[in-house]
């Protein structure tokens, strides 16, 4: 059973910082593509970052690049670092994964940065 639990938001003030974690079960994250995404209320969602399988390329959005840092450890954690936090980033934050022909997703951790 692949299961992905999102963790580490919270409220945090314009230009803060958190670090998300994505603790895996049935996957070994540092074989696939791990992603980041979220979603405010009445948006769709948004591609945040993603860490490429099999070594160290990653992708993000241009809303968050210089900003956000996606990492991963040896085999079980995707972590988000988020550095200069504004308003706009305000949204759940979930972590993805595209495995044997399915997406998993957890259950998404709210992150709100007070204006």
């Amino acid at each position: 059973q692949v299961q992905l639990v999102e963790s580490g938001g919270g409220l945090v003030q314009p230009g803060g910082s958190l670090r998300l974690s994505c603790a895996t079960s049935g996957i070994v994250v540092s074989s696939l593509h791990m992603n980041w995404f979220r979603q405010a209320p009445g948006k769709e969602r948004e591609f945040v970052a993603r860490i490429r399988a099999g070594g160290s390329g990653t992708d993000y959005a241009d809303s968050v690049k210089g900003r956000f840092t996606i990492s991963r450890d040896v085999r079980r954690t995707v972590y988000l670092q988020m550095d200069s936090l504004k308003p706009e980033d305000t949204a759940t934050y979930y972590c993805d994964v595209f495995y044997r022909g399915n997406q998993y997703w957890g259950q998404g951790t709210q992150v709100t940065v007070s204006s």
